[in-house]
């Protein structure tokens, strides 16, 4: 066994800083104690009319009772504990209401904390002076004592026993500070930590979290995917014909352009929501089905065959679902352009009941004699938006083609 080990109680920081948490405890309590002081002493004196001392009890008790209950102390009771005592309890949730168990606990940690807290302030002021004289006696400092003071079984002429008597008393004020403060922060989660519902709601606000950024990954990676899936079929085409066919290079260098800049917008809009920088985000609008022929123009230009065929009102779609619906197609056509073969079909219905969106192309790659789509996020993100709008969606293999079918409901605009 070291023997060091029983020393280290008394010289850790983790003692120390538990001291400085005690003392915050009797610095909080020492108003209450002066309000408790001088009412006792209305009350012990015969001048002070009764009536008038209760009177003036009623909002003085109630004063002093109302912060303990406040959700504010709560909280700086928390940051106490994790900075001095630390324990890493969970920040309370902002603008939440808290319930009567919660309160009920952290007003029993604030009355403990207070009341260790006075007691430890008594002693640091009362004990530890003392015995700092007692043991500065025996070196010839004048402390006052004389032969007549008694101290137990000791007299003021036995001052190398008071010393020693005084060493341990400050030793035993040492554990005592380190065994409330181990004390309090094993408490501290009992007392302090989330109830059910705190724990729930944190749940779910980190849930919106991770729902929010994954969906800004997908409109990431099926924009700025989309745009350089076109821009390199753009330029590999105006390769293969760059001395042949200069008109052809130039429209193409222009369609490759203009993709990276629209590539380019969506990247900084997607940043900037990312980006926590205290201001509002700016929302850049969002393209929907509306801008669906424009979506297919850009394919074709970058050497894509694409049949569309569109029925319905495609303006009259729920901005979720048509936002959702232009990504989809977006994503189906960068797959089929990095893996597929021939012409593309695109139908987009509106139906009374729904959105229904199919893509259908030859497939290129295959494995063991079966075609096989290309890998990649690309399915995985079209599979989350359409659970996220209560869809449905089948992508496979269909003979020689790939087949994607996704049906939207209407009911919902999120």
């Amino acid at each position: 066994m070291d023997p060091r080990a029983p020393l280290r109680p008394l010289v850790a920081g983790s003692t120390w800083r538990r001291g400085v948490f005690l003392l915050l405890g009797g610095v909080l309590a020492l108003p209450y104690a002066l309000l408790a002081a001088a009412f006792a002493q209305l009350f012990t004196t015969s001048g002070a009319p009764r009536l008038l001392v209760l009177m003036l009890l009623v909002p003085a008790a109630t004063i002093a009772v109302v912060p303990v209950f406040l959700g504010g102390s709560r909280a700086l009771e928390i940051a106490a504990v994790r900075g001095l005592l630390g324990v890493d309890l969970p920040e309370p949730l902002p603008g939440r209401r808290l319930d009567r168990e919660t309160r009920l606990r952290a007003a029993l940690w604030i009355g403990l904390h207070l009341t260790s807290g006075a007691l430890v302030v008594a002693a640091l002021f009362s004990a530890v002076p003392m015995a700092l004289a007692l043991i500065a006696a025996p070196t010839g400092v004048d402390v006052g004592l004389t032969g007549a003071e008694r101290f137990g079984p000791f007299d003021g002429g036995d001052t190398g026993w008071l010393a020693l008597v005084a060493v341990l008393v400050l030793a035993a004020f040492g554990y005592v500070v380190a065994g409330l403060g181990a004390l309090a922060a094993s408490m501290a989660p009992a007392l302090l930590g989330p109830a059910s519902a705190e724990r729930i709601a944190a749940l779910e606000a980190r849930a919106a979290r991770l729902a929010e950024r994954n969906r800004l990954a997908r409109e990431l990676h099926d924009s700025v995917g989309h745009a350089l899936t076109v821009a390199t079929l753009q330029a590999g085409a105006a390769r293969e014909v760059l001395d042949a066919d200069p008109e052809f290079v130039r429209r193409a260098l222009a369609a490759i352009e203009e993709t990276g800049r629209r590539a380019m917008d969506d990247l900084d809009h997607v940043l900037g929501l990312l980006r926590e920088t205290g201001e509002p985000p700016v929302v850049a609008p969002q393209r929907t089905l509306s801008d669906l022929d424009d979506l297919i123009a850009e394919t074709r230009a970058a050497g894509m065959s694409v049949r569309s065929r569109n029925r319905g009102p495609l303006d009259a779609l729920p901005s979720a679902v048509s936002r959702e619906g232009y990504r989809i197609v977006q994503e189906a056509l960068t797959n089929a352009a990095r893996h597929g073969h021939g012409p593309v079909t695109v139908r987009v219905d509106v139906t009374p009941d729904g959105l229904e969106i199919e893509l259908v192309n030859a497939m290129a790659e295959r494995v063991g004699g079966a075609a096989v789509p290309g890998g990649g996020r690309g399915l995985v993100g079209m599979r989350e938006r359409v659970l996220l709008l209560g869809g449905r969606i089948t992508a496979g293999a269909d003979g020689q083609r790939w087949r994607v079918r996704v049906r939207l409901p209407v009911g919902a605009d999120r």
